[in-house]
């Protein structure tokens, strides 16, 4: 990864509340709803995705339509349930059939429904897993994915027109998970403390390191503050467009015709070194989130209000407009009561969901 840069220790908008940074988006979605005469016409815009994976939707759902060298990329994964027998028991199991996998220790184990780094956590042994499971309820899907060979990630958004074969990157940003050097006097809170960023961010890392907030650590050891890549649990993203390249593009469209109908969203990829992902090779595939998508670089405390608004308003032109074009194609969009009974379950399963790392 190039090394990270700060510049702003944060923009003014980066922890606004959801609503308020998507208020533009809304008004926009009335206007284009009229034009389009369709509410949830975005809905259809990856048509073999039920809601376009928008919300309430297993990220199994879409992993399971992958075929051939995208399914290669993918990082194997496992989906269980949680079930009524004690967790230790269905902890030794889960582990041998994630095995069976090749999936074993240390792993990450995350809801199959959420949003947002909900839930992820990484799994170092059988009392971690147990003390995971704990928090399910019956029947929750839980997924189980191999841990990526490599550290550097980077959200890249992609999408392509139903009327093309080539698709185009419109946004790519690098994703920095923050971590202290312990000096041997200092405790976690005062280290993050005396950082130009942390210090102003404690509350995303407080309850989450509350074990060791008082703990001093040792001198030179390093001390992660987050393993999620998600930004509202304190990582760090940083617009990396200036490494979207006709490679990167080219090796893309190759992976992405082999999901069905697959035309807007963001994938998080794992990659070996930055020339790597600029020639398209070496990726390995952690997630492909879909029609909720965000372009990351909208998040880089660098990025001004006026580009990271533009972002948004893009995508969501372009969301309306393949649903137009799939429409066409003879596909339906949902109702509204669909799409509220899949907000209800995802909002209600998140709150469950343990503690993210």
């Amino acid at each position: 990864m190039p090394p990270l840069t700060l510049g702003r220790r944060q923009s003014f908008f980066e922890f606004w509340p959801l609503w308020l940074m998507y208020l533009p988006v809304a008004i926009q979605w009335l206007f284009l709803a009229l034009r389009y005469r369709s509410l949830t016409l975005p809905l259809i815009a990856n048509p073999s995705l039920p809601l376009s994976g928008m919300v309430g939707i297993p990220k199994s759902t879409l992993l399971r339509q992958a075929s051939g060298s995208l399914q290669e990329t993918i990082l194997p994964w496992y989906v269980t349930h949680k079930t009524n027998e004690p967790e230790a028991t269905q902890a030794i199991k889960l582990m041998a059939q994630l095995k069976d996998k090749g999936i074993t220790l240390p792993f990450v184990c995350k809801p199959d429904i959420g949003c947002r780094g909900a839930g992820v956590k990484l799994i170092k042994d059988k009392n971690a897993l147990i003390e995971v499971l704990h928090h399910y309820s019956t029947g929750a899907a839980i997924q189980c994915q191999k841990l990526s060979d490599y550290e550097p990630e980077a959200g890249i958004f992609y999408v392509r027109d139903p009327d093309s074969h080539q698709g185009r990157i419109i946004s790519m940003a690098f994703k920095y998970m923050p971590y202290v050097v312990g000096d041997g006097r200092r405790t976690l809170k005062e280290l993050l403390a005396d950082d130009p960023r942390a210090g102003e961010l404690l509350h995303l890392y407080q309850h989450r390191h509350q074990a060791n907030w008082d703990k001093v650590i040792p001198e030179n050891e390093p001390y992660r503050l987050v393993f999620s890549a998600s930004h509202s649990k304190g990582a760090i993203f940083k617009d990396a467009a200036e490494c979207i390249t006709p490679e990167l593009t080219q090796a893309l469209d190759h992976l992405m015709q082999q999901l069905p109908d697959f035309h807007y969203g963001r994938l998080d990829v794992k990659f070996q070194n930055v020339d790597e992902l600029k020639a398209g090779r070496s990726l390995q595939i952690v997630e492909i989130n879909t029609a909720s998508s965000e372009s990351l670089h909208i998040w880089d405390s660098n990025t001004s209000f006026s580009e990271a608004i533009r972002a948004l308003l893009l995508q969501y032109r372009l969301l309306f407009r393949f649903g137009a074009k799939t429409r066409q194609r003879g596909a339906k969009p949902p109702g509204l009561v669909s799409l509220i009974k899949h907000w209800q379950l995802e909002r209600t399963l998140t709150r469950r969901y343990p503690e993210t790392d």
